[in-house]
């Protein structure tokens, strides 16, 4: 159970989910319940309101090979946060309650009110309960004063927590879990995608004349992800052979045109790419950039990493376990502009070696994650 899943209007939403269930669906039977927000009249704030623009996600689809389900949830946009979770489950109440006796264990991925909701319907089925934690749902809606005490009651009621890197495994002790009812499964990498390649060929490939150093931010187009700390930062960079691009969407994207529009082209917004081109982008790059306000274990890192690029992010979540040598990028404090530039600035002139930052940030792939996410499931249910 998630609302962060890919459907057929957001085709490229949430690709560690998409890959990470595609694999388990390998190791046992799968079904996904990505639920769809709504609340009357949703269809008339389709320009403002996510629930008004997926209005028109079909009942049910198939992805990757797992059957997905879109059931709705009420929500109270912008408000009622603390009531979102208990909404959530009686929304999905009825659905769930007909999986009772066909299945062994559920998933609620996504703390809040994903995850919370899931523990209460699973109190009420008699379902054995996993919560899997991320990033932004513990390190930024855990904090609001509502769910987080909605998250305290819950969680620690979770047959077992997930979390994709330590610091979020910390978080979720603070919340009254269990130590040793929580996991560590990282995310995986899809090594068939991202690899390396010939930085030029790359660069061809997806029409890019520039060579010189370039940076690429791949993710969404969000304040919180520090993407105008970015364009500040690279500002101040005092060669004018560097060149910045963003790969992505967003809320963020017009304000971020128009911070753009003076740098006569040194700075692209190229929007959201398919899967597929993610790897072209990160070979045609000089280094990824990540000055995120908060993370869990942020893929773009290690898929860098398996492209034999290093990354320049911010000392947030578990980023700090993923750079942990200088062969494999810089870390700045959150915040601090001066310091991202000047990492910038030395990225944009060191040599590395593509094959050694591979040898050394090498992660599992999405076969090996998912195997470690069964076992937990299976724990779940002892």
């Amino acid at each position: 159970m998630t609302k962060i899943f890919p459907n057929a209007l957001e085709p490229l939403s949430s690709p560690f989910n998409r890959q990470q269930f595609a694999a388990l669906s390998k190791l046992c039977d799968v079904e996904v319940l990505a639920t769809i927000p709504w609340f009357p009249g949703a269809r008339m704030f389709r320009e403002i309101s996510a629930a008004g623009r997926l209005i028109r996600v079909p009942d049910e689809d198939q992805v990757d090979g797992v059957r997905v389900h879109h059931p709705r949830f009420f929500f109270l946009p912008r408000f009622g946060h603390a009531l979102s979770a208990g909404f959530y489950a009686a929304s999905l109440y009825s659905t769930v309650k007909a999986y009772r006796g066909k299945i062994d264990v559920l998933l609620g991925s996504w703390a809040y009110p994903d995850g919370a909701a899931t523990v209460m319907l699973g109190k009420m089925l008699g379902l054995p309960t996993v919560v899997k934690l991320h990033g932004s749902d513990i390190n930024v809606v855990a904090e609001m004063r509502g769910p987080r005490q909605i998250l305290k009651w819950t969680l620690p009621k979770a047959s077992r927590v997930v979390a994709v890197s330590r610091a979020l495994a910390d978080k979720a002790v603070s919340l009254g879990v269990s130590r040793d009812r929580i996991a560590i499964v990282p995310n995986g990498v899809d090594q068939d995608l991202f690899h390396v390649r010939d930085r030029n060929h790359a660069r061809g490939v997806i029409g890019i004349k520039h060579t010189g150093p370039l940076f690429v931010y791949v993710g969404r187009l969000e304040r919180a992800k520090g993407v105008f700390d970015l364009a500040r930062a690279f500002e101040k960079i005092p060669r004018t052979d560097v060149e910045l691009v963003y790969v992505g969407d967003g809320s963020a994207r017009a304000e971020l045109e128009k911070l753009a529009a003076p740098f006569a082209g040194r700075i692209k917004i190229v929007g959201a790419q398919p899967l597929s081109d993610i790897p072209l982008w990160m070979a045609a790059s000089t280094a990824i950039v990540l000055p995120s306000h908060n993370e869990g274990t942020p893929n773009v890192i290690l898929e860098a990493f398996a492209c034999g690029r290093p990354a320049v992010a911010t000392t947030v979540g578990g980023i700090p376990d993923l750079i942990t040598s200088p062969e494999l990028g810089e870390l700045v404090a959150l915040g601090d502009e001066a310091a991202l530039t000047t990492a910038l600035g030395h990225a944009a002139t060191r040599s590395y070696d593509p094959e050694k930052i591979v040898k050394i940030g090498a992660r599992g792939g999405w076969e090996e994650s998912a195997t470690k996410l069964y076992r937990v499931l299976r724990e779940a249910i002892a």
